[in-house]
């Protein structure tokens, strides 16, 4: 009697889940329906988060005006224009006390920058964000930033945009994956309406948000950026957000000046990640409640702001005059160095406010300056102040944060300068090294990192959905008949040193009937000349060979079974049987492989077979 497989077995109606191949196609049909689903509402809440965030944008510009100004309206006037002398330093102030009272009675979770706090959500809370941030952040940046608080408004805005992400999802009967999404949708909206880079703020989810790149997580993502970039061309400007003079095509001697000025900047941000994460260590040793923090880093805005107006407020307009070439040496230090000291303190302090604007501040000034010092120093080096503000801008964000290609990206779709593309290239790469190298955590999730949330820092494809279920199977297990004795199973498995737990069984006709445990058999102490036909397993759901690991996976632990019958689609058979054991062997058996360490080419080898061949050719001329 034969006991292994050579051919494959029949199916038989033994086998269970016979409409697989309908199961599926229901489940891919699901699978898509509920994609359109995620899609409309994230389309949804990417309509309402750019209008909430011109909203944003126009209460700042109020806070602003009747803070620094006496005038109720919301045209933009930058708050270094102000006549009010020392009293700018009260203004700073009251805005903290505000604010810190609004975290203490409304929600705590408006302290900080928005995005560790959205991320957070996400690792830990099944992204579940209390509905009341969608108010009360907007409103207590804004009261931050407009009274002279030197943030950005896309933080708070992303935050916004993924607390109203979030509630939406928790209406709504969804996983906490398809929430997930939404949450990104919202997020990264707000960031395309108030900056209208959508291809940037797709990254910036792929990077900060969603930590995986899939067509179920990226179409609702990219669907919700596109509708926030419309809403931005709709509610603000159809323009560049930071017009800028055209650039050059650099030469290889400025790409290569610019890539050493952004490993310059990634260690600059290195020591600006941990000089702020210093600030908020100080916070927590002050011996007062921390309602009043942001009052405290308020007083050091105010105070900076006197003595240095410019680094009062969004400062967006900064951003754009460096950029244009129209800052002096003097101010470009000032923005430097005081802007990156008022808004570590005030960020250290609690309040609310965004990082990007800061950090794009900081990095462009830097970035100036090194490019000033360096055409000083050579002037024929072929690079301009404007290019080096801009790489400055990305370097940093990029060392700061690692987002690496949303650095790039939104340099470029905020200034719509293609030339400037392989400079960004060259020092956004030197940063990310230097930072990748030198520190472990970002400015993003240092906070989270502290909590012990871990972040993923890598977006590799799955093993189990790169192996499929034929690769696993062995194929020279053997196989029983349900006819057999129990005596006879035992001395075939005695003889042959049968090492398998598991057996596929056929029936008198040759077909399969079912799977043998053969430890149960064991236990159970049965008769041995009782046939096995009675012990054996039926009804078992099946698994196709062509099923990834990870779908086979899947398939066990629905059914609660430790194994499953694999079929052949394209013979209509059994090949083989699989088991949990099998699949984590398998993943074993990867890592393994991927840790070896081996040179698969011998230079001496190689210079062995030139000297035979040469030998060879030398001897049939002779």
């Amino acid at each position: 009697m034969k006991h292994k497989i050579d051919v494959g077995i029949p199916i038989s109606t033994s086998l269970g889940n016979l409409e697989n191949k309908a199961f599926e196609s229901k489940r891919s049909f699901i699978a898509k329906k509920s994609l359109l689903k995620i899609s409309a509402l994230s389309i949804l809440v990417a309509i309402f988060i750019s209008l909430i965030a011109k909203f944003l944008i126009y209460l700042i510009n109020l806070v602003t005006n009747i803070s620094f100004f006496g005038q109720f309206n919301g045209e933009f006037h930058s708050p270094a224009d102000n006549n009010l002398g020392l009293w700018v330093i009260v203004i700073p102030i009251i805005g903290g006390v505000i604010v810190g009272f609004m975290a203490l009675h409304g929600s705590k979770a408006i302290r900080g920058h928005g995005i560790p706090e959205a991320m957070e959500q996400i690792l830990v809370n099944q992204s579940k964000i209390k509905p009341s941030i969608t108010i009360l952040k907007p409103l207590s940046s804004a009261i931050a930033i407009g009274t002279g608080g030197p943030f950005g408004a896309e933080g708070p805005i992303i935050a916004t945009g993924g607390a109203l992400g979030s509630t939406l999802g928790q209406l709504f009967k969804i996983n906490s994956n398809e929430r997930k999404i939404i949450l990104a949708a919202g997020a990264t909206a707000g960031m395309s309406a108030v900056f209208g880079t959508p291809i940037a703020a797709i990254f910036l989810a792929i990077e900060l948000l969603l930590f995986e790149f899939s067509p179920k997580a990226i179409l609702p993502v990219a669907l919700a950026c596109i509708t926030g970039a419309a809403g931005h061309h709709l509610l603000f400007e159809s323009g560049p957000v930071f017009p800028m003079p055209d650039l050059v095509v650099p030469s290889n001697v400025a790409l290569g000046i610019y890539s050493s000025v952004g490993i310059v900047i990634g260690f600059i941000s290195i020591g600006l990640t941990k000089i702020v994460y210093f600030i908020e260590d100080t916070f927590e040793k002050i011996p007062i409640h921390w309602v009043w923090w942001p009052a405290v880093g308020g007083i050091a805005v105010g105070v900076i702001g006197y003595f240095s107006p410019h680094t009062l407020g969004v400062g967006y307009d900064n951003i754009t005059a460096m950029l244009e070439g129209k800052t002096t040496l003097i101010l470009m230090v000032s923005l430097c160095f005081f802007k990156f000291l008022s808004w570590s303190i005030a960020l250290g302090s609690g309040t609310s406010g965004g990082t990007l604007a800061p950090l794009l501040t900081i990095g462009g000034a830097a970035g100036a300056i090194l490019g000033s010092l360096i055409l000083l120093a050579f002037p024929n080096s072929g690079i301009n102040i404007p290019m080096a503000a801009l790489i400055g801008m990305s370097a940093m964000f990029a060392g700061a944060s690692r987002a690496y290609l949303t650095s790039i990206t939104f340099a470029l779709e905020a200034t719509m300068q293609s030339n400037a593309l392989l400079p960004l290239l060259g020092a956004c790469t030197g940063s990310y090294l230097v930072s990748f190298f030198f520190m472990e955590n970002t400015i993003m999730t240092e906070k989270i990192a502290r909590r012990g949330i871990i972040t993923p820092d890598s977006y590799e494809p799955d093993v189990l959905s790169k192996m499929n279920a034929e690769q696993v199977i062995k194929k020279d297990e053997f196989v029983l008949n349900s006819e057999d004795t129990i005596q006879s199973v035992l001395n075939i498995l005695k003889n042959k040193h049968v090492k398998q737990n598991h057996f596929l069984v056929k029936n008198g006709e040759g077909s399969f009937d079912g799977v043998l445990n053969i430890q149960n058999l064991i236990a159970k102490n049965l008769n041995p000349q009782e046939t096995i036909s009675s012990n054996v397993k039926r009804n078992l759901s099946y698994i196709n060979n062509v099923d990834t690991l990870k779908r086979a996976l899947e398939i066990l632990f629905v059914n609660k079974q430790d194994y499953a019958p694999v079929v052949s689609v394209s013979k209509n058979e059994i090949i083989g049987l699989i088991s949990q054991k099998d699949i984590l062997a398998a993943y074993n058996q990867y890592l393994v492989e991927d840790k070896k360490i081996t040179a698969n080419l011998s230079l001496t080898r190689q210079r062995k077979k030139v000297l035979v061949r040469g030998r060879q050719l030398i001897a049939k001329r002779k």
